[in-house]
C-alpha cells in the first residue's frame, strides 16, 4: 500500500494524540500546537489510505541548530520503515533550510538508526520518575517572575534563543515557572508542564546545588499529579543525586546526539534537566 508523507496540519493533532497515547507518552495537544506554531512547514505525518500512521516534528532554534522529535509510528505498521522515512524527511527539510546542526535525544533502540545517518553522541540523559501522593497543600498561584532575565540566561545555557517556546510553557503552567535568587542575582530557574500522565519538570537550571534543590522542592510542592517526570542531565553534578534523594526512580536512558557542526553546545553542566526529549 502506498505511503504518503506530507506536512502536518492542526487537523492532524487528534491523530498525533492517538499515536502518542498508544505509545504511553506524556505530551499534550498544547505541545503539538507549539510545534506547529514554531515550524509550520517542518512537521510531518505519514499517511496510508487516508489514515495517519506516523508523525515527526522539528523546531529550529535561532538558525543555530534544529531539533527532531515526536517520531511516532502506529504499532500496526511498525517494522515497515515508516519511522525511518519520516526521519529522512526531517533531515531533508532541515538540510534544505541550511541548518548547520541537527539534534535529537535518542532511545537505545533509535540510536543505531541515527548513527547510520551521521548522528554522533554528545552526552547522556536519564528519565527519572516519582510516584507519590501529593501533599494536601499542593498547588500554588503563579509567582512574580523576571522572565526576560531568565530568557537571557537561558540563551547562554541552552545555546540558542527559545524564548517563544518558554513563554508558551510559562503561560500554560504559570505555577511551574520558578526562579531562585542569591545575593540579588538569578541563581536558578525552571519551567514545567502538566502532561497527560505526569507533571514534567524542565528545563531545570541552577548555578549551584543549593539553588537546584530549592527549585526542585518548590516544583514538587506545587505539583498536583501523582507522577512526576524529570529528564536529568548526566553532565550536571547535582541533578541525579537530588532526584534520588527525593525518591525518584530511574526509568530509561536517552542519548543527546547531533549531526553536522556543534558550534553552540550551551552549558550542559548547569542544566539539571532538559525541557523534554521532543524539544531539547
Amino acid at each position: 500500500m502506498n505511503l504518503r508523507i506530507r506536512v502536518m496540519t492542526a487537523g492532524d493533532i487528534p491523530a498525533g494524540m492517538r499515536l502518542k497515547d498508544t505509545a504511553g507518552w506524556n505530551q499534550t495537544q498544547g505541545d503539538w500546537e507549539r510545534f506547529l506554531r514554531a515550524s509550520p512547514e517542518g512537521c510531518f505525518v505519514a499517511e496510508r489510505e487516508g489514515r495517519v500512521v506516523g508523525t515527526a516534528a522539528t523546531i529550529v532554534y535561532e538558525g543555530r541548530f534544529a531539533w527532531t522529535g515526536m517520531v511516532l509510528v502506529d504499532p500496526a505498521t511498525r517494522g515497515q520503515g515508516i519511522g525511518t522515512k519520516l526521519l529522512e524527511k526531517t533531515i531533508e527539510y532541515l538540510d534544505g533550510c541550511g541548518i548547520p546542526s541537527l539534534k535529537l535525544d535518542a532511545t537505545p533502540q533509535g540510536k543505531p538508526i541515527y548513527q547510520k545517518r551521521g548522528f554522533v553522541s554528545e552526552y547522556e540523559i536519564e528519565r527519572w520518575q516519582l510516584k507519590r501522593s501529593p501533599a494536601p497543600d499542593a498547588g500554588a498561584e503563579a509567582s512574580a517572575l523576571q522572565l526576560e532575565e531568565i530568557l537571557e540566561l537561558d540563551h547562554d545555557i541552552f545555546g540558542a534563543d527559545r524564548g517563544e517556546l518558554l513563554r508558551s510553557v510559562a503561560l500554560e503552567a504559570p505555577a511551574f515557572a520558578l526562579q531562585v535568587r542569591s545575593h540579588g542575582k538569578l541563581a536558578g530557574y525552571a519551567f514545567g508542564r502538566t502532561g497527560s500522565v505526569a507533571d514534567h519538570l524542565g528545563p531545570w537550571v541552577a548555578q549551584d546545588e543549593g539553588s537546584a534543590r530549592l527549585v526542585l522542592d518548590e516544583f514538587l510542592r506545587r505539583s498536583r499529579q501523582e507522577r512526576v517526570f524529570v529528564d536529568g542531565m548526566r553532565p550536571n553534578p547535582w541533578a541525579i543525586t537530588l532526584l534520588r534523594g527525593r525518591g525518584f526512580e530511574y526509568a530509561r536512558p536517552l542519548t543527546r546526539m547531533y549531526r553536522g557542526r556543534n558550534d553552540f553546545p550551551g552549558r550542559p553542566e548547569l542544566q539539571c534537566a532538559i525541557l523534554g526529549p521532543e524539544f531539547g
